[in-house]
């Protein structure tokens, strides 16, 4: 997973995962002590209302702080609850999930449309194509997917995925294909459609692959009056 360079004192606002498709609530405050290895770091126990809060070894919780201009959000677990000196600290351990967000403004709008994946090595079929597979989005953003699918990927895995056409030829938005990195799987409920959620962000080889996507964005936002 790498070193996490986070500096002593560094103030993290914490979240427990929350259910797919519902938003973490970051209300809890922490301190990062130091890392111990590339798998586990310390933190000051959080708080919550004034009270500290108990550490429970089955709750995923989600680590999100400020990095120059970027905000990273990092998961694990509590593993231990250490003692230095006078001081209790949770021993953490991390997780394969790391985000980024450049700080912006990047409004993630909820819908749900068809979207088709897949990776180029992936076997080819007797036409010497590559099938898709096809998921569902749970939100949209100029900069990234939420898209529920069937298929589990590993955490920085790459994916060519292609967006709907909307609207017709006269008034509308071609289909669109774009480049995203995996940054997060969860299972969802069992039952439904899909099995796993997964969060992308999307990788832009120049300028106007950007604005495209962004044209993209603000068609939907139009015409599903976001």
């Amino acid at each position: 997973m790498g070193a996490l360079n986070i500096k002593r004192g560094t103030k993290m606002q914490l979240a427990k995962e929350a259910v797919a498709g519902r938003e973490p609530e970051f209300n809890m405050i922490s301190t990062f002590n130091k890392e111990l290895d590339e798998s586990a770091f310390l933190v000051s126990v959080p708080m919550l209302d004034g009270k500290a809060l108990p550490a429970d070894e089955t709750q995923k919780f989600l680590f999100r702080y400020e990095e120059g201009e970027e905000t990273r959000i990092i998961a694990g677990y509590v593993d231990d609850v250490v003692k230095e000196g006078i001081r209790h600290y949770w021993k953490i351990r991390r997780v394969s999930e790391n985000r980024q967000f450049v700080k912006r403004v990047d409004v993630r709008m909820k819908v749900e449309f068809p979207v088709q994946f897949m990776q180029d090595t992936w076997a080819l079929n007797s036409h010497g194509e590559i099938d898709k597979e096809t998921g569902e989005t749970m939100d949209i953003s100029n900069n990234g997917l939420a898209v529920y699918m069937n298929r589990w990927f590993e955490v920085g895995e790459t994916c060519i995925f292609t967006l709907p056409r909307l609207g017709t030829a006269f008034e509308g938005m071609p289909s669109t294909e774009v480049v995203g990195v995996i940054c997060w799987m969860r299972e969802m409920p069992k039952g439904g459609p899909f099995r796993f959620v997964s969060g992308i962000q999307l990788r832009f080889a120049n300028t106007d692959e950007r604005v495209k996507m962004q044209e993209y964005v603000a068609y939907v936002k139009k015409r599903y009056k976001l």
